[in-house]
């Protein structure tokens, strides 16, 4: 099962990154500030590394352990936390109603994300020792 998540959302977040890239360069970049669009661009490029992370790691782990289960959902749901919630705050301030509560999404997507990359080196140092 978790195969099929692992790939399921790193091919979601694959195929997104590009429709959103190509919406921010496009139909964006009129509506949003510099900064604006360097945070929206920060999301894309994030959700797009670990969609192709996703990819690769569900090619190469065995799925057999509490562990790999647990660093897919941290990939999985901080890409979606960190990313997103960095679309809605750029894309509501540009229309004038930032959604402030989605400020404290983004750093707890960005932790997710920094605990997947840690557990990912637990696991292969307990796969070798």
């Amino acid at each position: 099962m978790e195969i099929l998540v692992s790939q399921f959302f790193g091919s979601l977040f694959g195929f997104l990154a590009i429709v959103f890239g190509a919406f921010g360069a496009h139909a964006l970049k009129k509506k949003l500030n510099e900064d604006q669009m360097r945070s929206f661009e920060t999301g894309i490029k994030y959700q797009m590394y670990h969609a192709i992370l996703l990819l690769i790691l569900s090619f190469n782990l065995n799925f057999n352990t509490r562990l790999e289960s647990i660093i897919i959902t941290c990939f999985s749901l901080g890409t979606f936390l960190f990313s997103f919630s960095i679309y809605g705050l750029c894309l509501s301030s540009a229309a004038g109603r930032k959604m402030r509560f989605l400020g404290p999404i983004t750093p707890l997507g960005g932790l997710l994300l920094a605990v997947g990359w840690l557990l990912l080196m637990v696991y292969f140092f307990q796969s070798y020792f």
